[in-house]
């Protein structure tokens, strides 16, 4: 954990913007900002925790861990420490059991002190869903540029992935969440650093505090029983009266709403033929990105939440629905118009088309000059002119976690190929399910390496052979300048089974599926 401190100051530097000074005292830099929450003044800096969440099905099904975190917040409150005013905290377990066990073990009340009030069961922070963070604090983060942290015990923290004003995201044990909620900051030696005074004005420090192994047990044993999971589970099917109440409708047939702005019917069966059509050469095509390694579904398809003048906040408005019910992309996901228009609008991402700039941009070169813009709109103007797209891609292309829409709004983009040095298995294997062709650079280039810097007018050819029932090792790519020189290279085909190529051939898994069972019907 002393190491921790280190770890934020060495990376702190990569997330700053301008002048990013080392301030001697601190010997890091800082930039102090006084807000005033609840009427009270505080000063923030960078490094402050925003959100320290206790969340995650993954961690919260684990008595041990929720019983110790109670422990150091009861053993806290009673050494009078309490949360700093500019985190906001939160509590979402995985199960009613443990709000059960909470309050027979007389820990709740604690942590209800600490500010870790029950928001919820189930993932929260650790989707994207965290809400916005405490007002004073947002204010003061945007108009000064602050790299502030949040601390959950959620299993991603990948980038733009947890809050869109937080920068930088630590997994924590849901212990060590309430122990920097008590720090207030990732800036803390929980070593050598107290985290405050008691009534006598003794330092506290974390292992003062810290329940030992023996603690957790004694309340584990005599406080979690068997009856609890009986009857917290024997009608979990049922729901509460919210869910009960719910007028379903009836029949065999989901009756689709035009007007609902969380459920559409997609077009991905549109004019699909009895008969796949032969699949052809890419011909013409654009860049929509160029991107670096590590690239993550979570950047390709993010899953919180979205500002009004993105392309989905603007859809969203015109269709009536007020800033405060946005919502986020993962409760949308059912409306491919708002999934479509989050593909590659991760407020992280760096698309390599355009310098210094972050979120989802591109250059679109229907347009003289290939201004910045949205990639949505970009794509909607390629596709309106009948021209195809690619996306460049680094190392790992697609890691993190299995994400069915960064695959499916990658197609409804119009992108019909994606170039990269190396693909995540899982994803690699979903764009030939929606019928995007994955291809690999030649073992040990780049885009880089090979000269492309995504101005380029690209052909692919030799794809056509998949029509004969052979998956070509190799295609060729024909890469044009605006300068008329061409950087031609072979691209691997990352069809990898026989398979594969049969949901290739038919434009995706999911029109092979659907004429799979017609031809036996």
């Amino acid at each position: 954990m002393s190491a921790a401190k280190t770890a934020w100051r060495e990376a702190l530097p990569s997330y700053l913007s301008g002048d990013a000074g080392v301030d001697p005292q601190l010997g890091r830099p800082s930039r102090e900002v006084e807000v005033t929450i609840d009427g009270e003044a505080t000063t923030i800096d960078h490094g402050i925790v925003a959100i320290a969440s206790i969340t995650s099905c993954t961690n919260t099904s684990n008595p041990s861990v929720m019983l110790a975190a109670g422990l150091l917040a009861k053993n806290a409150v009673e050494r009078g420490l309490r949360s700093k005013p500019w985190v906001k905290t939160s509590m979402a377990p995985g199960s009613q059991v443990v709000t059960d066990y909470y309050r027979s073990a007389g820990l709740w009340d604690a942590l209800n002190t600490l500010g870790f009030n029950l928001v919820g069961y189930g993932c929260t922070t650790c989707i994207g869903n965290s809400g916005p963070i405490i007002p004073e604090v947002h204010d003061g983060v945007v108009d000064n540029d602050l790299t502030v942290v949040s601390v959950l015990s959620g299993n991603r923290n990948f980038e733009g992935r947890i809050n869109p004003d937080v920068k930088m995201n630590y997994l924590a044990s849901p212990p060590l969440v309430i122990a920097y909620a008590l720090a207030g900051t990732m800036d803390h030696d929980f070593a050598t650093q107290p985290l405050g005074t008691d009534a006598e004005g003794n330092d506290v420090y974390l292992a003062d505090i810290w329940p030992s192994n023996e603690d957790v047990q004694a309340v584990v044993d005599s406080s979690i029983t068997r009856e609890m999971y009986l009857e917290d589970y024997a009608d979990v099917f049922a729901g509460d009266e919210r869910w009960r109440s719910l007028d379903a409708p009836t029949g065999d047939t989901f009756a689709w709403n035009e007007d609902s702005t969380y459920v559409r019917k997609a077009p991905f069966f549109d004019d699909m033929t009895p008969e796949p059509e032969p699949v052809s050469d890419i011909q013409g095509a654009r860049v929509l990105l160029k991107l670096g390694d590590s690239v993550t579904t979570d950047h390709i398809s993010p899953a919180g939440a979205f500002a009004q003048a993105t392309p989905a906040g603007r859809y969203l408005s015109e269709h009536g629905v007020e800033r405060r019910d946005f919502n986020s992309y993962g409760s949308r996901r059912g409306n491919h118009e708002v999934m479509m228009r989050g593909t590659f609008a991760n407020i992280r991402i760096k698309n390599q088309l355009l310098d210094g700039v972050e979120g989802g941009f591109t250059r679109d070169f229907t347009r003289e000059g290939g201004p910045q813009a949205y990639v949505y709109d970009a794509a909607q103007n390629y596709q309106a002119q009948g021209v195809p797209l690619v996306v460049l891609g680094g190392k790992e292309y697609g890691s993190g976690s299995s994400r069915d829409w960064a695959a499916k709004g990658t197609l409804l983009l119009g992108v019909k190929a994606v170039i990269a040095e190396s693909f995540e298995r899982i994803h690699r294997s979903n764009l030939i399910g929606m019928g995007v062709l994955p291809l690999q650079f030649p073992a040990g280039e780049s885009a880089d390496s090979l000269g492309l810097d995504g101005t380029e007018v690209f052909s692919l050819t030799g794809i056509e052979a998949l029509n004969d029932g052979v998956t070509p090792r190799t295609v060729h790519v024909q890469a044009t300048r605006a300068d008329g020189r061409d950087i031609e290279f072979d691209a691997v085909v990352r069809i990898d089974t026989p398979g594969e190529a049969d949901y290739y051939r038919n434009g995706g898994i999911l029109s092979y599926v659907l004429r799979q069972l017609a031809h036996r019907d």
